[in-house]
């Protein structure tokens, strides 16, 4: 039916029907109207309280993912150096002894295998551009072995520390203490292993004496250069930097510093 035609038989209506019929339209239209401004209410409403469920949580995630890190800074023992698997080093167990305790430290290792404390000097700069809680000073050794003078290493270290504590008071330095074979002779051994105590002292560090405590001088915990640890060697070697850090941890994990 066209348009004139259906006009036309309106037209043709008694009065009464079509001001029924014109009632029913104008029911029918404020009936869809009111549906769809209910839904869209409803989905704007759905929509602020998602936003608002999201900025309420939010915060904690970020706080969540907060972590601090504990930063093993040394030669080859750091670096593990002749491991199959870089996870049997020493700061790699450190991590898992961490991780039992459900604190949020990240233990990165900078350990470089042939480090020497000029070396580890010239780099520390690079080293501090992330953010440090803990600092583990682990160098000398390589010195040792070349017979460089006691006086260079010991301004080298004592450069890095100052270097740390330049970029933030707030980091804790713990400083590895090593000591050199007798066949480097007696003097110059002694001398080494007073030099690490001393920097320890004046610089007010926490100290392991000697790193490889019942590991160096072990055939069976050290690998055939008799210079490295094994496997076997890294857990000891973890443990006895354990016994300094832990309490460092707790500390900070409990809020008791």
């Amino acid at each position: 039916m066209s348009m004139a035609q259906n006009n036309n038989l309106i037209a043709k209506l008694p009065t009464s029907v079509v001001h029924k019929y014109l009632k029913f339209c104008y029911f029918i239209l404020g009936f869809l109207m009111f549906s769809c401004g209910n839904g869209a209410t409803e989905k704007t409403d759905t929509k602020n309280q998602d936003s608002e469920d999201t900025n309420t949580k939010q915060p904690t995630e970020v706080a969540t993912n907060k972590t601090k890190t504990i930063l093993c800074f040394g030669d080859s023992i750091t670096a593990g150096y002749g491991l199959d698997d870089t996870n049997d080093a020493f700061p790699a167990l450190l991590q898992q002894k961490i991780d039992s305790l459900g604190a949020n430290y990240t233990v990165v290792n900078s350990g470089l295998s042939g480090e020497t404390t000029a070396g580890g000097k010239s780099r520390i700069d690079w080293i501090l551009k992330q953010d440090i809680s803990i600092f583990i000073l682990e160098l000398g050794a390589n010195d040792g072995l070349r017979g460089v003078p006691l006086s260079e290493t010991r301004s080298n270290l004592q450069s890095i520390i100052d270097v740390v504590k330049q970029k933030s008071e707030d980091t804790t330095i713990i400083l590895a203490g090593m000591e050199l074979p007798p066949n480097m002779g007696q003097d110059y051994t002694q001398e080494f292993r007073k030099m690490y105590a001393d920097l320890a002292q004046q610089n007010q560090l926490e100290f392991i004496p000697f790193i490889l405590k019942d590991v160096g001088g072990i055939p069976e915990l050290n690998q055939n250069d008799g210079i490295h640890p094994t496997v076997k060697g890294h857990q000891i070697v973890a443990n006895t930097v354990w016994d300094v850090l832990e309490p460092l941890v707790l500390i900070d994990y409990y809020n008791l510093k």
